[in-house]
C-alpha cells in the first residue's frame, strides 16, 4: 500500500507549483491596452464605482433592518477599514502598474493558488455587483412609475417563491446590464466619457440630497420614542459595517485599470485617495439625512431616499432623486464591466483561466470576448437572483480580497527589490556567464569555499541591511533566526498572525453567542490568542524592510496592513452561515477549475529553471584540509569538449 503513496519530492514539487510567484516583466508599461486615463479619469471611475445603489439603496436598506440610525457609525467602521485597504491598493497599483487588482497583487507576492482563488472570487465580486446595482436602477425607475413595470410582470409573467431568488423576473434589469455592455466593448475612451457625464449628474444629485435634507431635518427622529439612536446595539452596527462594504467595493478599479493611466505611479495613489474620501463623506452624510427626514422604522428599503421625499410632501424633489439615482447606477454598472473584463484578461494572460478570454480587440483595445460572455452572465444574475442575497454574497469576496492584498503587502515590503543582491564576480572558467541574484531564480557562483565564506562576512557586517533580514538591534536576542534567507521568516510569520488573527476574531465573535464558553476560558483563549498575534506582529517588525522607492508606500507597514486583516477577518465572521456556505460552494467550483485547467496551462509552468551551471564538492580528509572541486556541467545538446570526466576521478590529497 505504501507504494501508492506520493513520495516527499512529489508532494514538495506540488507544493512548489501551488505557490510560485508570477515573474514581471523589466518593463512594466509595456501593454497591449491603450494608456489613455488621467487622474481626473481615474477618480471619476473610483466614484462612479462607490456612489451608487449602496447610496440610494443600501443606505435604507442597513438603517431599517440592521443598525437603525447608527448605518453612520456602520459607514464611518466601513470607510476606516476600506481606507486601510484601499493604501494597499494603491501600493501595489503604482509599484505594479498591471491591470488584475488583487488577483495580480497576490500572485505576485504570495503564490499562484491563492492568486486564483481571488481572482476567482474577485469575478464573482464583479457579477454580483453588477446584477444587484442592475436591480437596484430597475427598482427605482419603477418606483417612477408608481411600480408599473412590476406589476405587470407579477400578472403577466408570474411570480417565483424560491429562497434567495427574486419573487419575480426582472427583465429591466437584465437589458439596461445588455446595453451597457454593448457601450463598455467599444472602448476605453468611450467608457470613460459615459462615466464623467453620469458622474456630474450624480454629485450634482447628491448636493442636492444634502441641502434638502438638512432643511426637512427633525432631530426628534433619533429619540428614544422612534427607537434611539442605535436600536440593534453594537452587534446591529458591525453587522451593518459588513454589509455597508458593499458600498465601497469600487475603488479597486482604479488599481484594475492601472494599465491604461498615462502614469500609474502617480495617478493611482491620488485617484484612491480622492474617490474614497469623496465617496466616504457622501455615505455618512446622506445617511445623516436620510435618518433624520423620516423614522428609520418607516423607510422603504428599496427607495429609501425617494420615498422620504415623496412621504415630506416633495414629490418632484423625490422624482428628482429617483432620476438622479439611475445615473448613479449607471456609473456603477459602467465601472464592474469596465473592471471584470479586465480581470478575466489578467488570468488568462497568464494562463490560469480559458485562454479565449485573453483576446483584445485589435482597434478598441479592450478584452471584448470577457465583455460580451459576462456582461451576458450579469444579465442572467440580474434576471433572477434576490438582492439582499447578492449584497451578502458581495461582502465576503470583498472583505477576502482586502486581507490578501494586505498581507500581500507585507510579504512584499519585506522581500529583496529585484536587483537588490549584486552578482559576484565572474568565475576564472572560460566561458562563464555573468549570474543574477537570487530574485532571478538563478544559483549564485563562488570560485573557492573561503570567497564564499568572504562574502558572508562581508553581508553579515554591512549595516544597511537587505529587505527580510534581522535588525542589527534585534540580533544578540534573535541569533538562531539570522540563519534563514531573507524574508522566510516574515511569510511565517505573516501566516501566523493570520491563524491568530482567525482564532481570535472566532473567540469574539462565537464566544459568548454560539459556544456558550465559560468566563474562564473565553478570557484565556483571548489572551492566547491577543499573544500569538502580538508577537507575530512584532517578529515581523524586527526585520528589515523596503525603504527607497520611487512609487508610493503605505505608512506604518507591518501595523497598517495587520490592522486591515483582523478588522477584515472580524466582519467576515460577522456575516450570515448561508453566505459562508454559498461562499464555499463557489470556492470549490474554483478550485475544480484551477485543478482541471489552470495548473497545467499556467504560463509560469513554461519558466522551467535553468539548468545548473556548477557543481561543487567538499571533502573533508582526517587532517583537517578542505579540498573544493568545480566542474562545469555540459548541457546534452553541446558536442563533447574532450575534457576529461572529473566525475569519475578519485579525491586525492
Amino acid at each position: 500500500m505504501a507504494r501508492w503513496l506520493p513520495r516527499s519530492t512529489d508532494l514538495t514539487r506540488f507544493c512548489q507549483k501551488l505557490n510560485r510567484v508570477k515573474t514581471l516583466e523589466d518593463d512594466m508599461m509595456e501593454t497591449s491596452f491603450n494608456r489613455c486615463l488621467s487622474t481626473i479619469d481615474l477618480t471619476l471611475l473610483g466614484i462612479g464605482g462607490m456612489v451608487g445603489s449602496g447610496l440610494y439603496v443600501l443606505t435604507g436598506t442597513v438603517a431599517k433592518e440592521i443598525a437603525g440610525p447608527a448605518v453612520i457609525v456602520s459607514f464611518i467602521i466601513a470607510g476606516f477599514a476600506s481606507l486601510l485597504a484601499a493604501l494597499c491598493y494603491a501600493e501595489f497599483g503604482a509599484r505594479v502598474p498591471k491591470t488584475g487588482s488583487a488577483y495580480m497583487f497576490t500572485y505576485v507576492s504570495v503564490g499562484e493558488i491563492w492568486a486564483f482563488l481571488i481572482g476567482w472570487n474577485v469575478l464573482l465580486e464583479y457579477m454580483i455587483g453588477g446584477a444587484a446595482v442592475a436591480r437596484a436602477w430597475s427598482g427605482y425607475l419603477d418606483s417612477i412609475f408608481n411600480h408599473k413595470i412590476k406589476n405587470f410582470t407579477e400578472t403577466h409573467v408570474g411570480t417565483w417563491q424560491v429562497p434567495f431568488l427574486a419573487h419575480y423576473p426582472d427583465f429591466l434589469a437584465a437589458a439596461i446590464l445588455l446595453v451597457a455592455t454593448a457601450f463598455i466593448s467599444f472602448g476605453a475612451r468611450v467608457s470613460s466619457w459615459l462615466n464623467h457625464v453620469f458622474s456630474a449628474i450624480s454629485m450634482g444629485v447628491i448636493l442636492f440630497i444634502l441641502i434638502m435634507g438638512f432643511v426637512l431635518a427633525q432631530p426628534k427622529n433619533w429619540s428614544t420614542q422612534e427607537g434611539g439612536f442605535a436600536p440593534y446595539g453594537l452587534s446591529g452596527i458591525m453587522a451593518g459595517t459588513a454589509t455597508c462594504f458593499y458600498a465601497f467595493v469600487g475603488f479597486d478599479v482604479i488599481a484594475a485599470s492601472s494599465e491604461e493611466a498615462r502614469n500609474p505611479q502617480r495617478a493611482v495613489p491620488r485617484a484612491i485617495a480622492f474617490s474614497l474620501g469623496l465617496a466616504t463623506g457622501a455615505y455618512i452624510l446622506v445617511s445623516v439625512v436620510l435618518t433624520l427626514m423620516v423614522p428609520w422604522h418607516t423607510l422603504d428599503p428599496d427607495s429609501a431616499l425617494a420615498d422620504a421625499f415623496y412621504r415630506r410632501g416633495y414629490a418632484w424633489a423625490g422624482f428628482l432623486v429617483a432620476a438622479g439615482s439611475i445615473c448613479a447606477m449607471n456609473t456603477v454598472l459602467l465601472s464592474n464591466l469596465f473592471s471584470l473584463p479586465r480581470i478575466v484578461y489578467a488570468m488568462a494572460e497568464d494562463g490560469l483561466f480559458f485562454q479565449v478570454f485573453s483576446r483584445v480587440h485589435p482597434r478598441t483595445q479592450v478584452p471584448v470576448v470577457g465583455i460580451v460572455v459576462f456582461g451576458l452572465l450579469m444579465a442572467l444574475l440580474a434576471l433572477v437572483f434576490d438582492l439582499e442575497a447578492l449584497v451578502q454574497f458581495l461582502s465576503i469576496g470583498t472583505l477576502l480580497a482586502y486581507t490578501f492584498v494586505a498581507a500581500s503587502i507585507i510579504v512584499l515590503r519585506f522581500q529583496q527589490q529585484k536587483g537588490d543582491v549584486p552578482a559576484p564576480a565572474a568565475s576564472g572558467r572560460p566561458n562563464a556567464e555573468p549570474h543574477e541574484g537570487p530574485s532571478a531564480g538563478e544559483l549564485k557562483e563562488y570560485e573557492s569555499f573561503s570567497d564564499k565564506l568572504q562574502l558572508v562576512d562581508r553581508d553579515k557586517s554591512k549595516e544597511q541591511r537587505e529587505p527580510g533580514q534581522l535588525k542589527a538591534a534585534f540580533e544578540p536576542y534573535l541569533e538562531f533566526l539570522s540563519d534563514f534567507y531573507p524574508g522566510e521568516v516574515v511569510t511565517v510569520a505573516v501566516v501566523t498572525l493570520m491563524v491568530s488573527a482567525i482564532c481570535l476574531c472566532s473567540t469574539l465573535v462565537f464566544g459568548n453567542t454560539h459556544l456558550h464558553l465559560p468566563t474562564w476560558s473565553y478570557s484565556l483563549l483571548l489572551v492566547l490568542f491577543s499573544l500569538g498575534f502580538l508577537l507575530s506582529l512584532l517578529l515581523i517588525w524586527a526585520h528589515e524592510q523596503q525603504h527607497s522607492t520611487q512609487t508610493f508606500q503605505i505608512p506604518l507597514v507591518p501595523l497598517s496592513p495587520t490592522l486591515s486583516i483582523i478588522l477584515n477577518i472580524y466582519l467576515m465572521l460577522k456575516l450570515s452561515y448561508m453566505t459562508w456556505l454559498r461562499f464555499a460552494i463557489w470556492l470549490l467550483l474554483g478550485l475544480l477549475v484551477y485543478f482541471g485547467y489552470g495548473i497545467w496551462h499556467s504560463k509560469e509552468n513554461l519558466r522551467e529553471p535553468r539548468p545548473q551551471r556548477v557543481s561543487a564538492r567538499y571533502v573533508v580528509f582526517p587532517g583537517g584540509s578542505l579540498e573544493e572541486r568545480v566542474q562545469a556541467v555540459q548541457p546534452s545538446s553541446q558536442p563533447a569538449t574532450g575534457l576529461p570526466d572529473t566525475d569519475t576521478d578519485d579525491c586525492k590529497r
